[in-house]
């Protein structure tokens, strides 16, 4: 049967349909921390509130290979829907929490919507458009990630200070049921045969246990146990066990939910390196840069999402310059050189902030940082997506956005624990024992605490918190240089008419239709 071609009217609505489910994906962390010591106030449970901000990172990790891997059998369009409504039932649970212990495994439930929120979207995106014009497609993506950063913050004060906290995760519910009704009503994509297809219990199970304990391991490790206790050791050898384990079963398995022969591709194993790369440097600067602007240069926490709008518009500006440029010429190997490069010198310029650095001339060297993940984070989707087949294009989207966040979890882990060394090695410095029981809780104290400390005390304190972050940024830098050396081992390759139109794959239905928007 004949099927008509998309128009760009209705296909853009669909695009806005997948938008939104990325959005709530990146919405809900920064409306629920805004809202958070509220929640805290009203279920109490301090000793544990992180918890809610773990469980659903934690959940949405693990869960996002095994989304894209369901989506290459059964389907995007389905596995996409199921999704957010996994996703918006937890939001409805959250908000009915009665404690925090129940809060915590409603996030829980959350993250595992999440998981599929992103990938699906993007492999969705994927399907339907060719590589050679999917690049200006991914910019409008990318503009998704500064409403999120700068709108999330805002809206989670409004609803906190005017509504209920409940309503932070009530929110989800209309948007959520408008992506359900945009896609469900205009998108038709083409069956699989799924029939045969079984799916890897034991693989899917051993890869959570694995990047679970490893998330764990990076939380945890110098914070809730230190680095040598036996809870951290156990968590790193459960981490290698599982992982190896993992591995074991996917080379014997008929439908692996990673195929491992992909990483034999050296184009999608540099992408997934390079999304790794970049999601240590993104979350690393999320992470510490409000800690000094906040701090150090006295900027109040009510702005913290301002303070982060360098860095996200020079993530929107120049993905949208790399992906319009890959769409007219088809060249896209430079940009991650590019952007790594970029990058390097972005971290580099962090550096040099010290206690009397302007908050424009650190607003301009976060601008440098955006500009560098501008060109990195769509190009490295792109790549990988280019290097597979359409039946692994699922599992390739979810690899490289899986790498990104365990990237920025080990980033937060590993920068996080040489911040909190230095200042605490300040404070003893300066100080002696009573400077390092000062700072023993993890090298971080509040602003309203700092104002109320002795002059000495306070200098030493804010000494060390320079001193933390040009360290941080520091390592960063060698970090990202690795990189900007990796990404020249990028080949140049033609992007693929990569469309279900177009695509010949075996694994796919025979009639291979155009994707139809239903009227």
């Amino acid at each position: 049967m004949t099927t008509a071609p998309l128009t760009k009217r209705k296909q853009y609505t669909v695009f806005a349909g997948l938008m939104i489910g990325i959005l709530l994906a990146m919405l809900d962390n920064m409306i629920v921390g805004t809202a958070m010591p509220t929640i805290v106030g009203d279920l109490g449970g301090l000793n544990h509130f992180a918890w809610v901000v773990t469980a659903y990172t934690l959940a949405s990790a693990v869960s996002t290979p095994i989304w894209g891997k369901l989506s290459d059998l059964y389907g995007r369009k389905g596995m996409f829907m199921a999704s957010i409504v996994l996703f918006l039932i937890g939001s409805a649970l959250a908000g009915t929490s009665g404690s925090m212990t129940e809060l915590i495994a409603y996030r829980a439930v959350q993250g595992l919507g999440a998981g599929g929120l992103m990938v699906g979207a993007m492999a969705i995106m994927a399907e339907m458009v060719p590589p050679r014009e999917r690049g200006k497609i991914q910019g409008m993506f990318a503009a998704v990630m500064p409403v999120a950063m700068v709108g999330g913050p805002f809206l989670g004060g409004f609803i906190t200070d005017y509504l209920d906290w409940r309503w932070a995760f009530y929110v989800n519910l209309p948007l959520g049921i408008l992506a359900l009704f945009v896609v469900g009503a205009t998108l038709n994509l083409p069956k699989r045969t799924a029939g045969k297809a079984v799916i890897d219990y034991w693989g899917a199970g051993l890869l959570t246990l694995g990047i679970g304990s490893l998330v764990l391991f990076a939380t945890w490790g110098g914070t809730e146990y230190a680095w040598g206790s036996w809870q951290i050791v156990g968590l790193g050898v459960l981490t290698v066990v599982a992982l190896a384990a993992f591995v074991w079963v996917e080379n014997r398995v008929a439908e692996p939910i990673l195929p491992l022969k992909l990483f034999k591709i050296r184009n999608f194993t540099l992408a997934s390196v390079l999304a790794f790369m970049s999601g240590f440097a993104m979350f690393g600067a999320v992470s510490f840069l409000p800690q000094y602007q906040q701090i150090v240069q006295g900027a109040s926490a009510t702005n913290s999402g301002l303070l982060l709008l360098p860095m996200m518009a020079g993530v929107l500006v120049f993905s949208t310059v790399a992906g319009q440029l890959t769409s007219r010429t088809g060249h896209y190997r430079s940009f991650p050189i590019i952007g790594m490069g970029v990058m390097a010198v972005g971290t580099f310029l962090l550096t040099q902030l010290d206690l009397t650095t302007s908050s424009f001339t650190s607003s301009m060297y976060i601008v440098v940082i955006g500009a560098g993940l501008g060109f990195l984070m769509g190009t490295t989707n792109l790549i990988a997506q280019n290097s597979v087949e359409m039946r692994d294009l699922g599992v390739a989207t979810s690899t490289a956005t899986f790498a990104r966040s365990i990237g920025g979890s080990l980033g937060v882990a590993v920068l996080g624990s040489i911040f909190s060394s230095r200042v605490n090695d300040s404070m003893t410095s300066a100080l002696g024992s009573a400077g390092a029981q000062l700072t023993s809780g993890g090298g971080q104290l509040s602003p309203k605490m700092i104002e109320g400390l002795p002059a000495p005390v306070r200098d030493a304190y804010l000494g060390g918190m320079v001193s933390g972050i040009q360290s941080i940024f520091l390592w960063a830098t060698v970090f990202i240089a690795i990189g900007f050396v990796v990404s020249w081992f990028v080949k140049s390759e033609p992007l693929r008419d990569f469309t279900v139109a177009s695509s010949s794959d075996a694994q796919e239905s025979p009639a291979k239709p155009v994707p139809v928007l239903a009227d």
